[in-house]
């Protein structure tokens, strides 16, 4: 888990960002939701992808992948709120990272009425963002 996040870390750190965009602590709670979100969809995936009696898929196994497409894009949409200068494109961002984060939490709910053992986990994913929005308002405050 720590290797993958320092991979995440040293390809972004690549890319001459600023040393104290990776110090915050939206941007750290942002990582961390994304490795949480990672694990918890592939543990769901184990039990979603087998096909049902009649040939179908479970129609949950597409909310498992959401759930890591949403948070994998929480960290750049807070880097381009960092850099932005432009105070409208900011907003933009602001919104676009407002919209990813109630997906993602709208998603836990879908994925809790799947019929797999890992729909436990989603309360911890559903805690962990509600610190995210709490820590991303108190962020806001000082833009």
């Amino acid at each position: 888990m720590y290797l993958f996040l320092s991979k995440i870390d040293s390809v972004i750190m690549s890319t001459l960002l600023p040393a104290h965009l990776s110090e915050l602590p939206v941007y750290q709670k942002a990582l961390e939701i994304f490795i949480l979100s990672r694990s918890i969809s592939s543990y769901l995936n184990q039990d979603l992808s087998h096909l049902k009696p009649d040939g179908s898929e479970d129609e949950h196994i597409y909310f498992s992948g959401d759930i890591v497409q949403q948070s994998v894009s929480l960290a750049p949409e807070i880097i381009n709120v960092e850099l932005e200068r432009c105070a409208v494109k900011k907003q933009k961002h602001i919104a676009s990272l407002e919209r990813l984060t109630n997906a993602l939490y709208r998603n836990c709910y879908r994925l809790e009425k799947s019929r797999s053992n890992g729909k436990d986990y989603l309360p911890v994913l559903r805690k962990e963002l509600r610190k995210f929005r709490a820590i991303k308002n108190h962020w806001m405050l000082t833009l």
